[in-house]
């Protein structure tokens, strides 16, 4: 059998996957993650991205997107902590979009009371959230 790790990754409103993983790649803050069973210990910040799951037996990987939050890494377990994540299968294009062109339209109008840095931080995860349906286009 292989080795796996155990894996839950978790948004405040709910448990989006628990189970064993052979292989867990993620965004970290420094850049891209792959944490295989075994792995030294860390915590780091998490960006906007797709979370790829290689869960044994199975031909596809999961595939969730988050945003912001926490990953943990211990010998035996992977847990990430998202401020906001949703299921592959749940992406909504057309909704990531909008939020995009929302974002875009806040960070040119100079005269809205809006917040630049929230609304920096929101396109920045409506991007990362339509890169992250282009790749599970591709892998479908």
């Amino acid at each position: 059998m292989a080795h796996t790790i155990h894996v839950d990754v978790v948004s405040a409103e709910e448990e989006i996957f628990s189970g064993e993983a052979e292989f867990v790649a993620l965004p970290g803050e420094a850049g891209e993650l792959g944490i295989y069973p075994r792995h030294t210990p860390l915590i780091t910040r998490i960006k906007p991205g797709a979370v790829r799951i290689k869960v044994p037996g199975q031909a596809h990987e999961e595939f969730v997107f988050v945003a912001g939050g926490l990953l943990e890494v211990q010998p035996d377990a992977v847990t990430v902590l998202a401020d906001t994540a949703i299921r592959g299968a749940d992406l909504d294009e057309a909704k990531a979009a909008e939020a995009k062109r929302l974002a875009e339209e806040a960070l040119v109008n100079r005269d809205s009371k809006i917040d630049h840095a929230a609304a920096q931080a929101e396109l920045a995860a409506a991007v990362a959230q339509l890169a992250a349906i282009q790749k599970l286009r591709q892998k479908r």
